[in-house]
C-alpha cells in the first residue's frame, strides 16, 4: 500500500518540528468524540440493516387479475391455487391428498389448454411413471440407490402452431406437488405450483411470437430423493427435446425468490437483462455446493443426470419452517409470489423468442461448463452483476500482484523498521480473529448450562446480535488493541532513535497516529489474504474480498497516502471510512445478514442423527460465523477507536447488550420457540423384531421421541407425565441407516394401533457358493408398505441386485458406500409393487463366522429394512396433543412416518 504520512524512517532534517509541535498543542480539539465514534458504529449497522431489507425485504406490490390482465402475471390468481393446495393438508407420495394435488393441478392445467391463444398449441399429460432406479454420484445420495414407482406427473408443453422445430427446442420449467408427510408445504412447494400454473397461463397468450417451446413438469417424489425429476428425464417421450431447465424450489417460505444456481453465462445474463426485480447470489451457490447445507433439488437432475444448461430458484426466508407443520399460508409475504412470477414471465418470454438463446443452449453440451462459469451478484435487488469466472480470474490476480507489489515496495523503502511494523499489524489481524471467537465461543459452551433450551434463538434470531455479535465485537477489538499497543512500543523506539528532537507528548501523538494508521493499513492485508486464497480454490463469492480490499485501499490512497516522507502523520480523517465502507456495505451487508439468518434458522434441522451432535455444536457454528463476520467487516472501524474517548463506552455499550440478551434467554423472557417457529420433535411408534430368534415371539413395541433441534427432551417430558417416558442414549435406533442416539421410549399402550400382518419379512430362498462366490437370494416383502428403506452390510457384500416381477431393477456394479452401508430406499405410489428379491454377492474377505463364535444379539447384521406406515396409532395421537405447541415434526426423506416397523438379517443368515 502507499505509504502514510509519518513513515519511521522520515529524515529527521526534513521535519518541521514546530509545526507539528504546535498542532500537537491542539490534538485534544482534533480528538474523536465519543459521540462521533457511537454515531459512525450506529451509521454501520443501520447502513447494514438497511442494505439488508432494501436487498432481501422490499417486495413488489401484488397484482390481482384484473390488474395484471391477459398476459400478465398475478400473485392474487397464483395464491388461489396455494390455498386450495395447502387446504389439503400433507400431501407425501403415496397418500390421497396427493392424488388430489394432481387432479387439482391437471384440471387447472386443462384451463390453461382451453384459454390459450388460437396460434399456440398446448398438449396435456397426466404422465404415470414406470419403476425405476436412481443413483446419484454425490452429496446426500452418497452411498444410496433410489428408487420409485407409481408416480404421477402433470405435464403441460406450450409451443406456436405451425413451427414443428419449436417442439424439439423446449425450455423446462419444473417444480414438485408432493409434500413431506409433516406440513401442508406452502412454501415447500406449493408456492411454485401456483407461481407456475400462472405462468403457463401468460404463456399460452404469448406463445405465438416463440422460436422455441415451453414444457412445465409438475412432478411428484422429489421429497423422497428428486425421484419425480429423474423419472421424467429418464422415461418421458419429450425428455430428449429439452435443452434448458429452470428448476423452482424452496429452502424457507416466502420473501424474495433467489437465484442461487446457475450453469453457463449466457442464461446468467439472458435473466439478468431481463428480470424486473433481479435477486442472485453466486455466494448461496458456493454454500451449498460444498455440501455446508445438507440438501438437493431437482436441478441436481437435471445437470447430473440430463446434462443440461439451467437456472435453479428458491425462497430462503425463515428457513426454521422448512419441512415443519409452519410451512403454511399464513407466513406467506405479500408480494413473493409476484416477485419470482414477474421475474420468470419476463426471462421466459424473452428465452423462447430469442433464436440465440436455444442455439447456445444447444453449444452447451459441447462445451465444458468450467469455461462458461459466471460470476453473478445482485445490487440491492435492482441490479444483477454477471462476468465470466475466467476474467475475474484474471482481475483479481492482478489486483493481488499490484498490491504485493505495493506493499513490497513499501516496505523496501521503509526497512527493518517497515518490516517489523507490517509484521506486528498481521498479528493484530490473528490477534483479533482469535479475541473475537473465543469470546462467543465460550458463550455458546456455557448457553445449554444457563438456558432452558441449549438453541435459544431460533424463534428470535435477532438475540444472536447480543449473544454472540456483542461478545465477537469485544474481542476483535481486544485482540486489535493488543496489536495496537505492540505497535506503538516499536514505533516510538523508531522515532526515539530517528527523531531525537522531538519533545516526549509530541512522540506519544505521533507515535498514536502511526500505529492507527498501520492497524487500519492491516484490513487491506486481511482481506488480501482472503482474496487470494478465494481465487486459488475459485471460489465464486471472492468478489467481496475484492471489493473489501479495493474500496477501503482507494480511500486510503485518496485521502491520506503521501510518497512525501517529509511530513509526520496527521489523524486518519473520518471521510476516509465512509468513502472506504459504502461500496463493501452496499455490496455485501445484506448477503452477509441473509447468510447468518439461514445458518441460525438451520438449527431446527442441524441434528441429522438426532442425538448425533453436542448440545452446544449448533450455538457454536452460529457464534463462530458471526465472529468471523465481525472480525473481517469491522477491522476498518475497529481502527479509529484506539485512540479515541471511546473505549470505555465501547466495553460498557456491548457488555450491557449481552448482558440483556443473556437475561432475556436466561429467564425466559423471549421463547426460544413459539407456535409458528417450533422445535423439530418427531413422534414414532416403532415396531421392531432385529433381535427376535423365534419368529413366534412378539415383536418389541414402544413408542420413540426424537429431535433433529439439539438439546435433551427434558421441557418436552414435562407435558408428557404419566406417559413413562425414558430417555437416554441407551434408546439407540437405527431406522436404517437414519440413527436416533439420543431420545426417549415408552412401552405405554404401544400393543395396539398395528398388527402382525403388517411386519415384513426377510427370507433366505438360497444360499450358494460355486467359485469361490457365494451368492446369497432374499426376498423382500414390505406388506402393505410402499415407503421403505434398505441397508445392506459393504463389509460382507461386494454387490448386489434387486429384482422386481423378474426385471433387474438394481443391476451389478456401482456401488458406493457410506460408514460400510449401501442404502436402498423406495417411495411409491399406492399401487407399487410390495415384493422384491435381492440377490447378494458375498465379499472374499467376509466373515462368515459360525453361530458358535458369538451370542446371536451380537451378531452383525447382513441387511436391515425399515418400512413405513403413514398412520397415527392411539397411542401416537395421545402423544402429539400433549406436546407443548412449540414442536413440530420434521419431515424429510430417510427420516421415519408415524409408524415403522425394524426387521434384520444377521450375518450368519
Amino acid at each position: 500500500m502507499p505509504r502514510g504520512r509519518g513513515s519511521p524512517v522520515s529524515n529527521p532534517k526534513e521535519t518541521n518540528v514546530e509545526e507539528t509541535t504546535n498542532s500537537n498543542k491542539d490534538n485534544t480539539r482534533h480528538s474523536r468524540s465519543v459521540y462521533l465514534l457511537l454515531g459512525l458504529l450506529i451509521v454501520f449497522l443501520h447502513g447494514s440493516w438497511s442494505v439488508y431489507r432494501t436487498q432481501f425485504g422490499n417486495l413488489p406490490l401484488p397484482l390481482d387479475a384484473e390488474q395484471a390482465g391477459k398476459r400478465g402475471f398475478s400473485e392474487a390468481s397464483a395464491l388461489k391455487h396455494v390455498e386450495y393446495l395447502t387446504g389439503l393438508g400433507p400431501h407425501p407420495v403415496g397418500s390421497d391428498s396427493l392424488d388430489l394435488a394432481v387432479q387439482y393441478v391437471y384440471a387447472e392445467a386443462e384451463k390453461i389448454k382451453k384459454t390459450a391463444h388460437w396460434d399456440v398449441d398446448v398438449q396435456l399429460e397426466l404422465f404415470h411413471t414406470d419403476i425405476g432406479a436412481n443413483r446419484l454420484s454425490g452429496g446426500l445420495f452418497n452411498g444410496k440407490t433410489l428408487l420409485y414407482a407409481d408416480l404421477k406427473h402433470v405435464i403441460l408443453r406450450i409451443v406456436p402452431k405451425y413451427l414443428p422445430e419449436a417442439e424439439e427446442n423446449l425450455i423446462l420449467v419444473s417444480s414438485h406437488i408432493d409434500t413431506v408427510s409433516t406440513t401442508e408445504g406452502a412454501g415447500d412447494c406449493s408456492s411454485c405450483v401456483g407461481v407456475m400454473l400462472e405462468l403457463a397461463r401468460g404463456v399460452a397468450q404469448w406463445a405465438h411470437g416463440f422460436k422455441s417451446g415451453v414444457l412445465f413438469l409438475f412432478n411428484t417424489g422429489e421429497e423422497e430423493g428428486l425421484d419425480g425429476a429423474h423419472s421424467f428425464i429418464t422415461q418421458h417421450h419429450w425428455r430428449n427435446s429439452v435443452r434448458f431447465a429452470v428448476d423452482l424450489e424452496a429452502m424457507g417460505i416466502s420473501g424474495k425468490s433467489t437465484l442461487f444456481q446457475g450453469t453457463h453465462q449466457w442464461a446468467l445474463e439472458s435473466f439478468a437483462a431481463v428480470a424486473k426485480y433481479p435477486s442472485a447470489q453466486i455466494a448461496t451457490q458456493d454454500v451449498f455446493r460444498s455440501g455446508a447445507i445438507k440438501s438437493a433439488t431437482d436441478f441436481q437432475i437435471y445437470q447430473e443426470v440430463a446434462g443440461l444448461p439451467g437456472l435453479d430458484f428458491a425462497y430462503t426466508d425463515r428457513t426454521s419452517v422448512y419441512h415443519t407443520k409452519n410451512d403454511k399460508m399464513k407466513l406467506l409475504k405479500p408480494g413473493s409470489l409476484q416477485h419470482i412470477g414477474e421475474n420468470m414471465l419476463a426471462f421466459l418470454l424473452h428465452a423462447a423468442a430469442s433464436p440465440k438463446f436455444m442455439k447456445d443452449a444447444h453449444q452447451a453440451k459441447q462445451e465444458s461448463t468450467e469455461q462458461k462459469k459466471a460470476i453473478f451478484f445482485d445490487i440491492l435487488g435492482k441490479y444483477m452483476i454477471v462476468y465470466p469466472q475466467r476474467l475475474a480470474i484474471m482481475f483479481h490476480n492482478s489486483i493481488i500482484f499490484q498490491s504485493l507489489l505495493i506493499w513490497g515496495t513499501s516496505l523496501l523503502m521503509g526497512g527493518r523498521h517497515g518490516l517489523v511494523s507490517f509484521g506486528i499489524s498481521c498479528l493484530s489481524i490473528i490477534l483479533m480473529l482469535i479475541f473475537s471467537i473465543c469470546l462467543p465461543v465460550v458463550v455458546a459452551f456455557a448457553l445449554p448450562h444457563i438456558s432452558p433450551f441449549p438453541v435459544s434463538f431460533v424463534a428470535n434470531p435477532w438475540l444472536v446480535i447480543g449473544l454472540f455479535g456483542s461478545p465477537a465485537l469485544l474481542g476483535a477489538f481486544i485482540g486489535q488493541h493488543i496489536g495496537f499497543i505492540l505497535l506503538k512500543r516499536h514505533i516510538q523506539q523508531v522515532y526515539l532513535k530517528t527523531k531525537p528532537g522531538l519533545t516526549g507528548n509530541t512522540i506519544e501523538y505521533i507515535v498514536d497516529l502511526e500505529a492507527e494508521r498501520w492497524i487500519f493499513k492491516s484490513g487491506f492485508v486481511q482481506w488480501l489474504i482472503v482474496l487470494i486464497l478465494g481465487t486459488y480454490l475459485k471460489v465464486g463469492a471472492s468478489y467481496i474480498a475484492l471489493i473489501w480490499l479495493v474500496s477501503p485501499a482507494f480511500a486510503y490512497g485518496l485521502m491520506e497516502a503521501t510518497l512525501s516522507p517529509a511530513r509526520l502523520p496527521k489523524q486518519l480523517k473520518v471521510v476516509t471510512l465512509v468513502l472506504a465502507l459504502a461500496a463493501p456495505v452496499v455490496s455485501s451487508a445484506g448477503l452477509v445478514v441473509r447468510m447468518v439468518d439461514v445458518m441460525a434458522g438451520s438449527i431446527v434441522r442441524a441434528d441429522r442423527n438426532p442425538g448425533g451432535l453436542p448440545d452446544w455444536l449448533g450455538n457454536v457454528v452460529v457464534a463462530v460465523g458471526i465472529a468471523i463476520v465481525v472480525s473481517f467487516t469491522f477491522v476498518y472501524l475497529l481502527s479509529y477507536v484506539h485512540i479515541s474517548g471511546a473505549k470505555r463506552t465501547l466495553l460498557s455499550l456491548l457488555c450491557t447488550l449481552f448482558g440483556l440478551a443473556l437475561v432475556m434467554v436466561s429467564s425466559g423472557i423471549v421463547p426460544a420457540f413459539t407456535e409458528d417457529i417450533a422445535r423439530s420433535v418427531n413422534v414414532v411408534h416403532v415396531v421392531d423384531t432385529t433381535r427376535m430368534n423365534d419368529r413366534n415371539t412378539e415383536p418389541s413395541s414402544y413408542i420413540s421421541l426424537f429431535s433433529n433441534t439439539p438439546g435433551k427432551l427434558t421441557k418436552e417430558l414435562t407435558d408428557l407425565g404419566g406417559e413413562e417416558f425414558s430417555c437416554g442414549r441407551n434408546m439407540t435406533i437405527d431406522f436404517v441407516t437414519f440413527t436416533m442416539k439420543y431420545g426417549c421410549r415408552s412401552y405405554k399402550g404401544s400393543n395396539t394401533g398395528w398388527s402382525k400382518s403388517e411386519v415384513p419379512l426377510l427370507q433366505v430362498e438360497s444360499d450358494s457358493a460355486s467359485d469361490d462366490t457365494r451368492r446369497t437370494i432374499v426376498s423382500v416383502d414390505t406388506k402393505s408398505s410402499t415407503r421403505w428403506s434398505l441397508a445392506i452390510n459393504k463389509q460382507e457384500i461386494d454387490d448386489f441386485t434387486i429384482q422386481v416381477d423378474s426385471e433387474n431393477l438394481v443391476q451389478l456394479g456401482d456401488k458406493s458406500q457410506l460408514d460400510g452401508w449401501h442404502t436402498v430406499q423406495f417411495a411409491g405410489g399406492k399401487s407399487s409393487p410390495t415384493k422384491f428379491q435381492l440377490t447378494l454377492f458375498w465379499s472374499s474377505n467376509a466373515t462368515h463366522a459360525s453361530p458358535k463364535e458369538a451370542k446371536v444379539e451380537d451378531y452383525p447384521f447382513l441387511v436391515k429394512l425399515r418400512t413405513d406406515v403413514n398412520r397415527v396409532t392411539p397411542m401416537v395421537e395421545k402423544v402429539l396433543e400433549k406436546l407443548p405447541r412449540w414442536c413440530t415434526p420434521f419431515g424429510k426423506s430417510t427420516s421415519p412416518y408415524t409408524l415403522a416397523f425394524l426387521t434384520a438379517l444377521p450375518v450368519n443368515v
